[in-house]
């Protein structure tokens, strides 16, 4: 019984959900990254509109915004569910760090393998967990529009009953 009461504390703090959402966005994220880069963009380089992109970059750039949709789909309906915000805005808010996110990604995964010839997948790893504490304080109030006032005010009514 303490065990289960247990998980359903871990459970009700939003800082958790939070981790675990993106975690499962995480995985996908690298699940996908591991899979174009190794078994379908199996070529070096690909000239794309007369540009010539890197597999890695080419892999990267698909697997994260498969995550990213992964990530805002369990944040928006199990982390911030208190949200008053539509759908719609919160997508939209989701979707503008996210593109933020990626060319911070970029840069650190650029520096990574370019300067400090780390491989690619270790690269990425490192890159998308450099930049994870950021993003729960950005998607939590810019993306839902949660203050910490609004917080507070949760938390003391959930004590009271």
């Amino acid at each position: 019984m303490a065990r289960n009461t247990f998980a359903n504390k871990l459970l009700n703090n939003q800082v958790i959900r939070f981790i675990l959402s993106v975690g499962v966005g995480f995985l996908a994220d690298q699940l996908a990254f591991y899979l174009f880069y190794k078994h379908i963009f199996k070529e070096k380089e690909y000239l794309i509109f007369n540009y010539i992109i890197s597999n890695y970059f080419l892999s990267f750039s698909l697997s994260f915004f498969l995550g990213v949709v992964i990530n805002f789909l369990i944040t928006r309906y199990f982390v911030f569910t208190e949200s008053k915000t539509s759908s719609v805005k919160q997508f939209i808010r989701f979707m503008s760090v996210a593109v933020l996110g990626y060319f911070a990604n970029l840069g650190l995964l650029e520096l990574f393998v370019k300067h400090f010839h780390l491989y690619p997948p270790i690269a990425r790893i490192s890159a998308a967990l450099s930049l994870f504490f950021a993003s729960y304080f950005v998607h939590k109030f810019f993306s839902f529009s949660l203050s910490l006032r609004h917080h507070a005010i949760a938390n003391n009514n959930t004590k009271g009953n």
